[in-house]
């Protein structure tokens, strides 16, 4: 089992949870995670300890986010096929995927992943830029790997089991 489907596991994402986590307020809510994580654990400097009140609190909107908002009307917006694009990414062992995305996902993995060691560092040093320069690069490649699956999703929705995905 790869790292997303144990990502998928642990979040338990069912076919009913997956159509809620297409609504547009979840995808857009989600953004919101990260930079408030990075306030939550810089807020050990005032906070010490309860420091992880706030990261708890984060860390479970972050699981219940897919759950919290209700099957949108149509999932024809860009957001919503991001998700599904991330499904059909998932079941690529199932159902092949184009090889010109694999590649492409597989290097905004690796842009996503430069911006950690400076996110990290920040972090734990309290240093202003390289947690946001560590931030931005994680958000844009998070934006551009999103980006990406709704290509994705475009590509691959006239095939089965995706025929009938869109309303």
């Amino acid at each position: 089992m790869g790292v997303e489907q144990k990502l998928a596991s642990f979040f338990k994402l069912d076919d009913t949870t997956w159509q809620q986590h297409a609504n547009p307020w979840s995808i857009w809510t989600r953004f919101i995670i990260l930079p408030l994580l990075t306030l939550a654990i810089w807020s050990r400097e005032w906070l010490g300890m309860y420091c992880w009140i706030p990261i708890a609190l984060i860390l479970f909107w972050t699981w219940i986010n897919p759950r919290a908002f209700a099957k949108p009307k149509t999932n024809r917006y860009w957001s919503s096929k991001s998700v599904m694009g991330e499904r059909v990414w998932l079941n690529r062992k199932s159902t092949p995927i184009p090889a010109q995305h694999q590649k492409m996902i597989l290097l905004l993995n690796i842009f996503t992943s430069f911006g950690l060691p400076f996110y990290i560092y920040g972090l734990s040093q309290f240093h202003l830029w390289s947690t946001a320069i560590g931030l931005l690069i994680v958000v844009v490649g998070k934006l551009w790997f999103l980006d990406r699956m709704v290509w994705l999703f475009e590509d691959m929705k006239n095939e089965e089991p995706y025929k009938n995905w869109l309303y």
